[in-house]
């Protein structure tokens, strides 16, 4: 990477997104930036200053206010950073809307993949162009992200599709979700089993397509489970907490990733956990009675 490096984190105010932030800036250098986001003015600011302040900061830490699932705004965003830095070498996409049991699939919809999957393309979209050589975009994704997961009925959808396609694929869900249809296609009723197959399978289609220039000069485009966090977006969805971490821990896996000297060519492109490679292929459909925030 570069000497000095621009770190770029989505959904950073709390939680895991807030943690990655702070690994971040304990581990690269005063040189370098540390860019976290939210959609929200005070919470973004308030989190920037308080980073900035921790006893274990490095890098300088800067807030911006993006909300990820206006794909002009991360378009604007890219090219500023492009034209201020000549580019960005770390970009962790990580911004997920927060979903409750009790809520309403089909009302939450929209909000649900606007944040988790419009936003996932357009980052990949906007961001892959300006990554730096040796530079790196993780999506912040889950086990639910293989392709198993889904009926195979679903499967001829994202398997080999290209960046469009997945794109097609997922405005197709969403009608047939609004239409009540979704069920009767084979689409799971929970929003987070697609929305985690379409993350992973947009990563994968954007890695098809650069991998020999990436793996090249170093750099790394892949997708990322980061086990079972104990958030408040996760915590509603469980009952046993017993193995889950800590924000804190749960990104210290997810920075040796992306700070790695060396990136290996079985992660390109894939699903990562703990440093191995969530087969594609792998999962099964989730019946009713699955917690379906599996880490």
């Amino acid at each position: 990477m570069t000497a000095s490096r621009i770190a770029l984190v989505t959904g950073a105010n709390q939680g895991l997104g807030r943690a990655l932030v702070e690994g971040l800036a304990a581990r690269l250098g005063p040189q370098d930036v540390v860019l976290l986001t939210g959609r929200s003015h005070g919470r973004v600011a308030e989190a920037a200053r308080e980073v900035a302040r921790a006893p274990g900061t490095r890098s300088r830490v800067e807030g911006r206010v993006l909300d990820v699932s206006d794909r002009e705004a991360i378009a604007r965003l890219a090219g500023e950073l492009r034209t201020r830095h000549g580019g960005v070498d770390i970009v962790l996409s990580n911004a997920i809307a927060r979903l409750l049991p009790e809520d309403s699939q089909a009302e939450r919809a929209d909000e649900f993949i606007d944040v988790s999957n419009t936003a996932t393309h357009a980052i990949l979209r906007s961001f892959g162009p300006v990554l730096r050589p040796g530079g790196r975009l993780l999506v912040v994704a889950s086990t639910l992200g293989t392709l198993g997961h889904l009926d195979p009925r679903l499967h001829h959808l994202f398997d080999g599709a290209s960046l469009d396609e997945v794109e097609d694929a997922v405005e197709s869900w969403r009608c047939a979700v609004h239409a009540g249809t979704a069920e009767e296609a084979g689409w799971p009723r929970w929003l987070n089993v697609p929305s985690k197959v379409a993350q992973v399978a947009a990563v994968r289609a954007v890695a098809a397509e650069r991998r020999h220039g990436d793996l090249a000069d170093g750099t790394l485009i892949a997708s990322v489970c980061p086990g079972m966090v104990d958030t408040a977006t996760s915590r509603p969805w469980f009952s046993d907490y017993s193995q889950a971490r800590s924000p804190a821990r749960a990104a210290r896996a997810v920075l040796d990733l992306v700070l790695a000297e060396r990136v290996e060519p079985d992660h390109y492109g894939e699903l990562v956990r703990f440093g191995e490679v969530l087969p594609w292929y792998s999962g099964t459909p989730p019946t009713e009675q699955d917690r379906i925030l599996t880490p």
